[in-house]
């Protein structure tokens, strides 16, 4: 009942007006936005508001502990979504360059892009309620708001499969083949030349299921009419090797643009640790996207979730931001580069015979990305 005399219309325990004061002992603090204000102060102020802001402020702390751990997590990177066309290349470059990230993994789309550009092509800004008959009359390739030639695109796929005939026949992992393309590219701002650079692997575990596939089924379809032998991705030889990294790694993070396969990909080899008989999970883990969790998707799965397959360690720090990357990567990869989190950090060196990952050495040597 009310108390007349104290004019409350609540009576509360002792111990409840204690637990009440504790759960508004954090205001919410007012953005407050200055003509100096830089990106890294946004974020970080972020982390006092609330909704989305917050969350991207979290990611930004949560980024913080997985580039300056004394231990060195080695950082995953995985990369899903029309990054490119959103306008990121130079975002993913930087943010690799700066020497915040150890392993790529990605959908094959997005580093067919990163080649397309690398060879002089460009995209384009378009328009969503554009005539898409009209487009394809005139050979336009629509990525919602954004234009591609296709005329290009043919010549690129072409290109990745004439890369593939230079090959020696046999199997390899999304790995090795990267790694041929790269070394077939001269461009500085490339994602695959700077990883090729920087001694970087790059996975891309479905990259049939892109325009990259494309030009190895017409490798494939040549070499079948000439009656040789052409060379296969081996998707399994992918599993092995980048679980040989997650196992010589002292501890691991990750960082998750979007989700989908490479998402997948990254908590998989934690799983198949097992496989050598240890048991892992990230230290740290963020991730921007804006998939529902509500379908029970893996895109849109929780970090607290992962917790339960032993994917995340039960006490790791991790974050989400239900934030679109074309806006939420810019924001954390500014926060990294103007803070300079990754600055004088160790670089991994990696020692692979074939499919075997012979050493994984940290190494103390400057950041060389060809900036």
């Amino acid at each position: 009942m009310a108390n007349e005399n104290s004019g409350t219309t609540h009576e509360l325990s002792p111990a409840d007006r204690k637990r009440k004061a504790q759960l508004f002992s954090r205001p919410v603090r007012a953005l407050n936005l200055k003509s100096d204000t830089t990106i890294a102060d946004l974020v970080e102020n972020m982390s006092g508001m609330s909704i989305q802001a917050r969350n991207i402020g979290l990611c930004g702390d949560v980024l913080k502990g997985m580039l300056t751990d004394p231990a060195r997590p080695t950082v995953l990177l995985g990369l899903a979504g029309p990054l490119i066309a959103a306008g990121l290349r130079g975002v993913i470059r930087d943010l690799i360059a700066s020497g915040a990230v150890d392993v790529v993994v990605s959908t094959g789309a997005i580093l067919y892009q990163d080649i397309y550009q690398a060879r002089g092509y460009r995209h384009y800004q378009g328009d969503i309620d554009a005539d898409d008959g009209q487009l394809r009359d005139l050979y336009i390739d629509r990525i919602y708001d954004t234009y591609v030639d296709e005329e290009k695109f043919w010549n690129t796929d072409l290109w990745c499969g004439k890369m593939a005939d230079k090959l020696k026949p046999g199997p390899y992992s999304s790995r090795q083949f990267i790694a041929h393309l790269a070394s077939q590219l001269d461009d500085d701002q490339s994602i695959l030349v700077t990883c090729r650079k920087m001694g970087i692997p790059i996975f891309s575990p479905a990259i049939n299921d892109s325009s990259i596939g494309i030009g190895l089924t017409q490798h494939h379809h040549d070499a079948v009419r000439a009656g040789r032998t052409p060379i296969s991705i081996d998707s399994i030889q992918d599993n092995y090797e980048l679980t040989q990294i997650v196992v010589k790694s002292k501890m691991t993070s990750a960082i998750y643009v979007a989700g989908g396969v490479p998402k997948n990909y990254i908590n998989d080899s934690i799983v198949m640790s097992y496989i050598f008989g240890l048991e892992r999970g990230h230290e740290y883990a963020i991730q921007v996207t804006t998939a529902v969790t509500a379908d029970g998707g893996l895109s849109s799965s929780t970090l607290s979730e992962a917790r339960s397959w032993g994917k995340i360690k039960k006490r790791a720090k991790y974050a989400m931001a239900w934030v679109e990357p074309s806006v939420s990567l810019p924001l954390l990869t500014g926060y990294v580069l103007q803070r300079r989190l990754a600055e004088g950090r160790a670089r991994l060196r990696y020692q692979w015979d074939g499919e075997i990952l012979r050493d994984l050495k940290v190494v103390r040597e400057k950041v060389q990305a060809g900036r």
